[in-house]
């Protein structure tokens, strides 16, 4: 399909001579992202006190049912929203009455955990199992197989790395192991919700997926997402008092908990992302638009400036491993990774040109989506030959 910039007006018009090649990391926002933002500040004013009863009975159920739809969940309900995905991160772990929880996950996850797994592990809360990334072609085989062999609480796996876009596609090998009674299967969906076309009808009911809506889902902080499945971690030690309203279970005289993903609602929230979100994926259905659609639109924008790179009019950024060929793969991360030395200083030389990339460590990744097009991919290989 061809770019849509007119779904982006507002924001492109903000800085016209920008290219935006982050869409991975900071998502242009659409204009429908404004009228569902306005929409929140006038139902909060028009309504008041009563505003409540609106984001509970119209805003959150619309969500959870985006949500479900685009996830092929068996029902809404099982799906929850948080200001981040680690508070979700840390209501699951609360969960765990003996500790230290034991952990399987790698050294390529998002800071939230990473950060997290180091102080639990320095707390004696947990015992943390990191399996290396490198070498790709193996881990997929590996990480599966350190599952089946060890004694785990908790896995903890991303769907697609951040940093390099490596795309782990064994998870039902892992939804097989997944028990009530451990371990239970935390996959992080930051970089595949909305990014590709992700099916978990046939795991449902066995792993707990968390993503948000500050990437693809293209509204913003705030709008942290949780599918949680039932019967596993049915009374979390970190509630909130939105969790004590509805269907409510548990032991006599003790804390009551939704039956639902609801028993990991936190406190009171703000209610706008939500909104913002409703407003994205109205207009996509509006347009016609699937996140399939988009995934094609960028894969065809990645290839071509694959191909740039490698028949080097891109500058020296031919020199660079590319982590995440494209190639005729299902699934793929919506960006490129280039490793190199240089990657720090390059990514300055081209914000200084006015070409938005991100870098992590020794790697600069290009993120692409529906807002970009072939004149703008002519315009940042021509860059990348005279700057780098």
């Amino acid at each position: 399909m061809a770019a849509r910039k007119d779904l982006f007006s507002r924001a492109l018009s903000l800085d016209p001579e920008r290219l935006h090649f982050a869409a991975h990391s900071h998502h242009l926002w659409p204009d429908a992202s404004f009228d569902g933002q306005v929409r929140a500040w006038v139902e909060a004013n028009q309504f008041a006190d009563r505003k409540w009863d609106l984001i509970f009975g119209d805003a959150v159920p619309e969500a959870q049912k985006h949500v479900a739809k685009e996830l092929n969940l068996p029902s809404p309900d099982t799906v929850v929203f948080a200001p981040n995905t680690h508070d979700f991160l840390l209501r699951i772990f609360s969960g765990f009455e003996k500790k230290p929880v034991r952990i399987l996950s790698t050294d390529g996850e998002f800071h939230s955990f990473r950060r997290q797994g180091e102080r639990w592990e320095e707390a004696g809360e947990a015992v943390v199992t990191r399996i290396p990334l490198h070498p790709f072609e193996t881990f997929n085989e590996r990480f599966v197989e350190a599952a089946r062999a060890g004694d785990f609480d908790l896995i903890v796996i991303s769907q697609i790395f951040f940093k390099t876009g490596q795309v782990f596609d064994r998870v039902e090998d892992l939804a097989a192991l997944a028990d009530p009674q451990g371990p239970w299967v935390v996959v992080d969906g930051y970089h595949s919700f909305m990014a590709v076309p992700t099916d978990l009808s046939a795991v449902a009911d066995r792993i707990f997926y968390v993503t948000g809506g500050y990437k693809y889902a293209m509204s913003g902080e705030g709008c942290g997402i949780l599918h949680a499945p039932d019967g596993f971690c049915p009374r979390p030690v970190s509630t909130g008092w939105f969790a004590e309203f509805g269907n409510l279970t548990g032991p006599p005289n003790g804390v009551q908990y939704r039956a639902d993903a609801g028993r990991f609602w936190g406190a009171t929230f703000e209610a706008t992302p939500v909104y913002r979100f409703n407003g994205v994926r109205r207009m996509l259905d509006e347009a016609g638009i699937s996140t399939a659609d988009i995934a094609d639109h960028a894969r065809g924008l990645m290839r071509r400036f694959q191909d740039a790179v490698a028949a080097g009019e891109a500058g020296k950024l031919g020199e660079a491993e590319l982590l995440n060929p494209v190639t005729n793969e299902p699934n793929r991360a919506r960006y490129l990774a280039f490793r190199h030395k240089d990657a720090q200083a390059w990514r300055k030389r081209l914000i200084d040109a006015n070409v938005v990339t991100d870098v992590r460590d020794d790697t600069i990744r290009f993120g692409f989506g529906l807002y970009q097009d072939d004149a703008d991919l002519d315009r940042l290989i021509e860059i990348c030959d005279r700057i780098l």
